[in-house]
């Protein structure tokens, strides 16, 4: 199993040695590390030069932050070059819908779309999948720049969209991943059973927390276990079965 979207530079880093060993003892072969900022980009590098077979390195700027000052964007954008060969893709990038009305209110909406279009076009130049947050409304303008900007690797993570939304991202031949919500809401049961097989992702975005039976847990790469079994009695299909085509996936997009 390979956690497809978790931020490993929030995990306490000095026990980060005991997790991947518990971890790796309990069949997780890898996660992909996504970034939030600049100083993220930089930590998350660092641990993917620590442990390098373990993480799949993504760099990038979260949305539903202020956006990127041009310094930083440019330093970023340096760092992608430089760095592209140790990345596995560009992220997480998109556009806010939690912050965005304050957001948008203090920077303006067109700001936050100019930069999502550098970075894809960044990601594009080196050939590196994107790892988007992108939901509900924001899910169709950020699908109409992928599109826009000829993106041919995009992963929507932890998607909330409308039926025909879902439709047109998948015809697009874009991924889409789960989280534990899958083992306990109706909303991503009904989500998970729109998406092909072969473009199906499975997350934690680690370390926030989730409800359901998880409830009061730290969230970590070993809830997958939960999101297969759950893919494996929504589907009837093995779980054996399950995490072959999940791991070619993650690894066909990521590697």
């Amino acid at each position: 199993m390979i956690d497809a979207h978790l931020h490993l530079d929030q995990y306490d880093l000095n026990k980060l040695d005991f997790y991947i060993d518990m971890w790796r003892n309990h069949g997780i072969k890898g996660v992909v590390a996504v970034a939030t900022d600049l100083q993220s980009s930089y930590k998350t590098l660092e641990l993917k030069h620590k442990y390098p077979t373990f993480i799949r390195a993504a760099i990038g700027h979260h949305p539903e932050a202020p956006p990127l000052t041009s310094k930083d964007l440019a330093e970023l954008l340096n760092l992608i070059k430089k760095e592209k060969n140790h990345l596995s893709g560009i992220g997480e990038i998109g556009l806010p819908t939690y912050q965005k009305e304050s957001l948008y209110e203090v920077y303006g909406e067109e700001l936050f779309c100019e930069q999502l279009e550098v970075l894809l076009e960044i990601a594009k130049s080196v050939d590196l999948p994107v790892a988007l947050h992108a939901v509900h409304e924001e899910s169709e303008k950020v699908l109409l720049l992928l599109k826009k900007h000829e993106i041919k690797k995009a992963h929507f993570h932890w998607l909330k969209a409308s039926n025909q939304n879902v439709q047109d991202i998948i015809s697009c031949g874009y991924y889409v991943s789960v989280t534990p919500e899958v083992c306990y809401r109706e909303r991503d049961q009904r989500l998970v059973r729109m998406i092909p097989m072969d473009q199906l992702l499975i997350e934690t975005d680690g370390p926030w927390k989730h409800g359901g039976h998880f409830q009061h847990q730290d969230t970590t790469p070993l809830f997958l276990k939960d999101i297969v079994d759950s893919l494996s009695n929504i589907f009837s299909i093995s779980t054996v079965n399950i995490n072959e085509i999940l791991m070619a996936n993650t690894k066909r997009l990521y590697d």
